[in-house]
């Protein structure tokens, strides 16, 4: 081909450089000589910048060595960290090879566990790769057996047990043992192939979560070191709470509200920062910019939205590359009940309709079957066209390879008439309904009319809450004892002493 002609290069910082200059839609094939591990010869070592269709812009290296036939290929991710880490759920069952045919792409900052076996490939031990859940259960195979002669003279009793655990593990990658193959990475680049995309999987399920400070260090941002030992902190100054007492009001407003920040606690935000200040006061803190992790500021203030609750809106700036973010964030209580909102879209004023999205929320459209899970999509501020809109970007970029040379033509046709059935709701043809179900009560669609009663259109349904939905939100095992004996302790203070 034309465009991929091969340039021989240097070293791998001119293949860098090169492949930054280059223009995407015609990036050529770069050759660089480097060292075969195997046996010290010299080898050559191929890169492609490409993009897989609707899913990352990658960047793909081969290894070959002529003297003692040494192969190995990695897939690197050229694009940018996403700003959620991603969580696959992949269960497995025995008589079904279609599953073990799953395309996977896992980066480098990937973890891959097998729960049933307690088995775990960390992130340095399988490097970026664009393989399938077999291939990646016989690489982890013969990287075991690899070296079982030598261990067994050395460790006999650790070499049986091996082979032992070996024989699980093939019993799993030949389809004999069911098991479940979780794919977590921090960075969000990973990806496992859902063939009945925009469908649902029932075999697989998608979680997208917020990084751990620790997870943000791992991938190379700049994380304030207080931020690591928050937890220490928090345990600390609960033991001192005299102390604390003692301290003038803005000063335990603004040690609360750090730790708060630190661990994103969104209700202990607003109940520490928004004590002591006027309800639309707006507050600055320093933060990292999530571009180019320099040093910049964050604002944020907490309103009231009517016929919703309190939200805390934040907004970030970096005068270093332009960057500017902005995200609202629910306050107050965690809501006793759940809550399923029902908008009927019955014509093109619809479309406009103020939405707020939590990120716990799922959305459903029930005339195409489409449903995406809680945590798709994050939290958003935006309308109902504005919604769809996303949700049709968010399917193209997560479920990959749509149009690429491995999908048959009857699955680019369904993806293709999924994609005019969607393109036909928003341009109202007929109506139709989106349903917003938000086990944290954290979601809103805007009424059309003055008074929220009018608006038949809009219903707003309350329900309790399953143990499941409790546990998943981590509300079984809250314990607020201390707090509330902490809060009594000082209201009673304040009662006993009112001259003070």
């Amino acid at each position: 081909m034309e465009g991929n002609k091969e340039k021989i290069v240097d070293d791998v910082g001119s293949v860098a450089e090169a492949i930054s200059a280059d223009d995407d839609n015609a990036a050529p094939l770069y050759q660089v000589e480097s060292l075969c591990m195997r046996c010290t010869q010299n080898g050559i070592t191929r890169f492609l910048l490409t993009s897989i269709p609707h899913f990352r812009k990658v960047l793909l290296s081969a290894f070959e060595c002529p003297h003692c036939g040494e192969r190995n290929n990695e897939v690197q991710f050229a694009g940018e960290i996403q700003p959620k880490g991603c969580h696959y759920r992949l269960e497995v069952q025995p008589g079904d090879p279609k599953l073990f045919s799953r395309q996977v792409v896992k980066s480098e900052s990937a973890t891959i566990k097998i729960p049933e076996l307690d088995f775990e490939i960390p992130p340095e031990a399988q490097r970026g790769s664009l393989s399938t859940v077999e291939g990646i259960l016989v690489r982890a195979i013969d990287g075991l057996q690899a070296l079982q002669e030598e261990r067994k003279k050395v460790d006999p009793q650790t070499g049986e047990a091996i082979d032992q655990f070996l024989l699980k593990l093939r019993a799993c990658g030949t389809g004999e043992s069911p098991f479940t193959f979780i794919l977590d990475d921090p960075a969000g680049n990973s990806f496992i192939e859902n063939p009945f995309a925009p469908s649902p999987d029932p075999s697989l399920s998608i979680k997208f979560y917020d990084r751990t400070p620790e997870q943000q260090a791992l991938l190379g941002y700049l994380v304030d070191p207080s931020q690591l030992n928050a937890d220490a902190a928090m345990e600390e100054t609960s033991n001192d709470v005299d102390q604390i007492r003692r301290q003038p009001h803005g000063s335990v407003g603004a040690a609360a509200g750090q730790k708060a920040i630190a661990q994103s606690n969104s209700a202990e935000i607003v109940e520490a920062l928004f004590r002591y200040s006027a309800p639309e006061e707006v507050m600055t803190f320093p933060s990292t910019c999530g571009a180019c992790a320099a040093r910049c500021e964050t604002r944020m203030f907490v309103t009231r939205i009517p016929y919703f609750q309190e939200v805390i809106v934040m907004a970030s700036t970096c005068d270093a590359c332009g960057y500017r973010n902005s995200e609202l964030k629910p306050g107050g209580a965690i809501p006793d009940k759940g809550k399923r909102i029902t908008l009927s879209v019955k014509n093109i004023n619809d479309l406009s309709r103020d939405v707020i999205k939590s990120d716990t929320a799922s959305v459903k459209v029930t005339e195409l079957d489409l449903e995406l899970a809680s945590g798709t999509l994050g939290g958003v501020v935006t309308t109902v066209e504005g919604l769809i809109t996303k949700i049709s970007e968010s399917l193209e970029r997560v479920h990959g390879f749509t149009f690429g040379d491995s999908l048959d033509e009857s699955k680019k046709n369904k993806w293709l008439d999924f994609k005019a059935r969607l393109n036909k709701i928003l341009s109202m043809t007929e109506p139709w309904t989106l349903i917003l179900d938000d086990a944290l009560a954290n979601s809103f669609i805007a009424p059309a009319t003055d008074d929220i009663k009018d608006d038949h259109q809009l219903i707003f349904e309350e329900y309790e809450r399953s143990w499941e939905q409790n546990e998943e939100l981590g509300l079984n095992d809250i314990d607020t004892s201390s707090a509330d004996a902490a809060y009594n302790s000082t209201g009673v203070t304040s009662n006993e002493n009112p001259q003070e």
